[in-house]
């Protein structure tokens, strides 16, 4: 991480060196291309207002009188052209040997606005030509002409120096960048090591949001894992005890200890258990599918009063057995939502309800509108469930009497797998219990 930053770091100094130097060679160009012009304008006015007729030509300082240009090695021309662009002197030239001028760009502008300039690049020497021409009082036209270095050949001449402030700066900026990353990466090379510290890190404001999430699943991972374990060691211990009882019964059976009637009686032992057993290894492994994000689930337009119906039907014989009477109310309500998970979630909340009943006891389902939601309610005056139990109660494997459950058959997942149905359809689920009152567990599902 440290690498990849100082590269990105070293690499945006870099293009923003190289672009501030070109910018200002750039800069600096277009000052000295108008300094040389305001120059040549100034050496014109001056040779304007002498007598230059009279004057000897030969007499004038090559250079106009601009001081610097001698060391520059750079000449000024001088050039006096008629009103028809004839060359009428040139002191680079002989009279008569240069082409006519009127079509010049500073000659043009000069006859139409007084004075005018232009500048010509030569591609064979790599030099601009500035010129700059001035309409005389009689209709004749004075031009100055200079050569000057392109602005790729002022570069290049600047080029030493640029090289070194680039290189300097660039030193300077290595070790910034890796300063400034060693104080960004810091704090989460130390989080890593130090994460039950994480509040007491001093940090950027900018990682708090970070540091938090980071934290928070931290937290998570440890209390999945701490679930897994719980989870195990349930496990172990639900599948452990019909285990052991079915290997008393077989081993007493397989010594001929066992009479003929208590045969018949262990058999059955071993039947309940092994039953039991198949309902906790099936329950086991639908909550393992419910927990997998890779499960599929198939939402289509149901009728939530229609399905439970079907299941009070269904489980009524179960409920007479428990002495327990169950009543279907409400009216039909659609929901999208997978068919086989609600008969599950159905199912399961009506048999928790007969098994955590009383003798004589009675379990209402009702399915109707509450608000603007469906609801799905399931009402028993069970044993109910104490207020301190009630966070937990959808805890796999957790039970409020763990002896009544072991006798009514239950595997203490059927409301952990309730919850996770719910959650799968985006629902929301309430419980209200009383000890010894009963419990009404309620489902509300969005209305389509």
């Amino acid at each position: 991480m440290k690498k990849k930053i100082n590269t990105y770091l070293l690499l945006t100094v870099f293009l923003t060196l190289m672009a501030a130097l070109l910018m200002a060679v750039a800069i600096f160009h277009h000052i000295y291309r108008r300094q040389v012009v305001a120059d040549m304008r100034t050496c014109a006015y001056m040779l304007k207002n002498m007598n230059w007729q009279e004057a000897e030509v030969q007499d004038m300082p090559e250079d106009g009188g601009q001081e610097g240009s001698a060391e520059d090695g750079d000449e000024i021309r001088i050039t006096v052209i008629c009103g028809d662009g004839a060359v009428l002197y040139d002191n680079e030239a002989e009279n008569g040997t240069l082409e006519n001028h009127s079509a010049r760009p500073e000659v043009l502008t000069a006859k139409k606005e007084g004075e005018g300039y232009a500048v010509r690049h030569s591609d064979t020497l790599g030099r601009d030509m500035y010129y700059f021409a001035l309409r005389l009082d009689d209709g004749m036209i004075l031009r100055i002409s200079k050569e000057a270095d392109s602005i790729w050949r002022v570069f290049i001449n600047m080029m030493e120096g640029i090289a070194g402030i680039a290189a300097l700066m660039f030193l300077v900026c290595f070790f910034l960048a890796h300063y400034i990353t060693g104080g960004i990466v810091r704090p989460i090379e130390y989080l890593a090591g130090h994460l039950e510290e994480a509040e007491k890190i001093d940090t950027y404001e900018e990682l708090v949001p970070f540091i938090s999430t980071i934290r928070k699943q931290h937290e998570d991972i440890l209390e999945s894992a701490k679930m897994r374990q719980e989870f195990t060691a349930n496990v172990t211990h639900e599948l452990k005890t019909p285990l052991t009882s079915i290997s008393g019964y077989a081993e007493l059976i397989e010594t001929g200890l066992a009479g003929e009637d208590d045969v018949r009686r262990f058999a059955g032992g071993i039947h309940r258990n092994a039953d039991r057993l198949l309902t906790l290894i099936n329950d086991i492994i639908r909550l393992s599918e419910l927990d997998s994000d890779r499960m599929e689930i198939l939402f289509t337009e149901v009728d939530l009063y229609e399905i439970a119906a079907d299941c009070v039907e269904m489980i009524r014989v179960s409920a007479e057995n428990h002495g327990v009477t169950i009543e279907m109310h409400g009216y039909h309500c659609t929901v999208q939502a997978d068919r086989g998970m609600i008969e599950e979630l159905v199912y399961n909340l009506c048999d928790n309800a007969i098994r955590y009943n009383k003798e004589g006891g009675k379990v209402d389902v009702t399915v109707g509108l509450c608000g603007n939601r469906i609801c799905l309610s399931v009402k028993d005056t069970g044993i109910g469930i104490s207020e301190k139990d009630q966070e937990r109660i959808f805890e796999r494997f957790y039970r409020v009497d763990k002896s009544h459950s072991r006798k009514t058959g239950g595997t203490g997942l059927g409301l952990a797998i309730v919850k996770h149905i719910v959650a799968r359809h985006h629902a929301e689920l309430k419980l209200a219990s009383e000890a010894g009152k009963g419990t009404e567990v309620s489902v509300l599902f969005r209305s389509e």
